[in-house]
């Protein structure tokens, strides 16, 4: 383990320290000469965040109370080593065995128990589509006289709450050899007011086929994704813009995430639930202690989860805000007193990339961007929240938030968008509340995950 983390960095014709210097020399110089201070505030000035104060405090905010519950997890792992009279101390490499020692432990279910509730067209027609029919009024009926690049793709006819036709809309679920790996949303049409053309949009994911006359049983984690991708597809689907420039998800990458992921809160929505999580041979509803403990488990690890990701993420903002002045001569001391400047120095909870084999930031487009993933995040928690406070499912918050956000692609600020929805600035309080990082690690003798 200690080689992998030293990795690209301990000499050879691999080390890409001077690399990772040389990279931040020219991308420093750049933005100087484009008039920035440094190339991370030439990068953010056309993302969500926009500039450099917003995103470092994000990533400050969040940051004390994710290390703060790491180093709690790693407490209650070590009671486990001391109990087997291990005579060691926490590593980053004991935390997978040690975690889940901690996780079986502390919710007594099997990822096996949830499957005969999760049958695909279950989850497709009686979860994803209803939910949409719910909140938006749409309606997807399957045609079958549309020629498909796979047999296995489905297609469905997209009704929009007036009855016209409104997209129409390719299920692409199983996984084969030729397709690539991940599950992800196409646009094969883009709409268009400027060329007169409506939404052709596709769902990606890599579920296992089963052998014929096998029902397809989903994990849990397949199930929020075939909510998540939806929600890319009704991005695209109610895109009302006029140039394709600006349709759909053409948004910035630190937006793009957002609306899906609020997409996912359905998946768990009791009247949702309740429609689709049945027993593929019974019809029995889930069991909602089991459901609780699923949901709970969900904070679990957290603290580890969140601080691996923010200690990268600082690291990228770290070498993108320098002047060219400031380059450093030693990378890995500069990669420790970073560290250890943002509080995230905690040695078994390593970044999760560190700079010379941080591929997104340095071979990557994500330069000065990897902090996009949480931001999307912060976005869509506090959205979450706003639905849950005005009624949930309900198609007045669904065409608030297809009006004022889902149809209006690119065409206009990002955040400005949210801001219109929300009606204020983001806050960081209800993420921190979703990952189980809202109050200090022990309170009433409970770890992170034992918190609702």
């Amino acid at each position: 383990m200690q080689t992998s983390l030293a990795r690209n960095s301990h000499g050879g014709e691999f080390d890409t320290r001077n690399v990772v210097m040389r990279t931040a020399q020219l991308r420093a110089e750049k933005a100087k000469l484009l008039g920035y201070a440094n190339w991370a505030a030439y990068q953010l000035e056309d993302q969500t965040a926009h500039d450099v104060p917003t995103v470092n405090k994000l990533l400050s905010d969040l940051a004390p109370p994710a290390v703060a519950n790491a180093k709690s997890e790693a407490a209650d792992m070590q009671k486990i080593v001391d109990q087997e009279k291990g005579g060691f101390e926490i590593a980053s490499w004991d935390w997978p065995y040690y975690s889940e020692k901690v996780r079986k432990a502390r919710y007594a279910f099997d990822e096996s128990e949830l499957r005969p509730y999760y049958e695909l067209n279950h989850v497709i027609l009686d979860g994803v589509f209803f939910a949409a029919n719910k909140e938006y009024g749409l309606t997807l009926k399957e045609r079958h006289d549309i020629p498909v690049y796979q047999p296995d793709v489905r297609v469905f006819e997209v009704y929009d709450r007036d009855g016209k036709p409104l997209a129409l809309f390719l299920g692409d679920y199983y996984a084969r050899p030729s397709k690539r790996g991940g599950a992800w949303m196409n646009a094969y049409v883009q709409q268009s007011d400027l060329f007169g053309t409506k939404p052709v949009v596709a769902n990606h994911l890599n579920i296992p086929k089963p052998p014929p006359g096998e029902p397809t049983l989903l994990t849990h984690d397949e199930v929020r994704t075939a909510f998540h991708e939806f929600g890319h597809a009704l991005h695209g689907m109610f895109s009302n813009v006029k140039y394709p420039r600006f349709s759909g998800t053409s948004v910035p990458r630190d937006f793009v995430e957002y609306p899906s992921q609020v997409n996912e809160m359905w998946a768990t929505w009791p009247e949702v639930l309740k429609n689709y999580a049945k027993h593929y041979k019974t019809g029995e509803p889930i069991p909602q202690a089991l459901l609780g403990k699923v949901i709970a488990a969900e904070k679990f690890n957290q603290g580890y989860k969140t601080t691996e990701y923010l200690s990268a993420s600082l690291l990228d903002q770290a070498w993108h805000q320098l002047n060219p002045s400031d380059i450093p001569q030693d990378a890995v001391a500069f990669e420790a007193k970073a560290l250890h400047k943002a509080g995230v120095d905690f040695a078994a909870v390593p970044p999760r990339y560190r700079s010379f084999y941080f591929s997104h930031a340095f071979a990557g487009g994500y330069s000065a961007g990897y902090y996009s993933y949480i931001w999307s995040e912060v976005l869509d928690a506090d959205t979450v929240e706003w639905f849950k406070e005005h009624g949930g499912l309900k198609r007045e918050n669904g065409d608030r938030f297809r009006a004022m956000l889902l149809s209006r692609g690119g065409s206009a600020d990002a955040l400005g968008l949210f801001k219109d929805f929300v009606g204020r600035d983001p806050y960081v309080e209800p993420l921190l509340k979703r990952r189980g990082l809202d109050r200090a690690p022990g309170e009433n003798g409970a770890g992170p995950a034992d918190r609702k």
